[in-house]
């Protein structure tokens, strides 16, 4: 999704702020979000416009995509623990394996489903996943 279309998307809709963050760290959360299709724009805190408080950025979507946010969110830092060694790819494994359904699939950490991935995507919500 480009910003102009995410831009249309949210013109008319009620928007809320999913994630309030610096601002370089919202911008990519908002690009992430946009890679996703997940309508999302920036937007900033009234306290911070009087300058009382350091710069922040908060990343706008509308109320039914915050848990698509938050899935992105929690899927971008077990990513990015596992690649650093913090967390033991083993420990991951185990963990998703206790969260699978009954077919075996894990479920999809934004809408619930749980089914096999089309193109590394869940098939119900569309969240990239692999």
């Amino acid at each position: 999704m480009e910003p102009f279309e995410a831009e249309e998307v949210l013109a008319d809709a009620e928007v809320v702020a999913a994630v309030e963050a610096s601002i370089p760290d919202a911008k990519r959360l908002m690009e992430r979000c946009l890679e996703q299709d997940i309508p999302a724009t920036i937007g900033r805190n009234a306290c911070c416009a009087s300058g009382g408080c350091t710069p922040k950025a908060q990343v706008l979507v509308r109320q039914e995509d915050v848990e698509r946010v938050q899935a992105l969110v929690r899927s971008d830092w077990l990513q990015a623990a596992t690649r650093e060694g913090t967390i033991d790819p083993e420990w991951l494994e185990q963990q998703r394996a206790a969260a699978a359904g009954p077919d075996g699939y894990p479920p999809c950490p934004a809408c619930g489903t749980a089914a096999p991935l089309v193109a590394g995507a869940c098939s119900d919500c569309g969240l990239q996943l692999e």
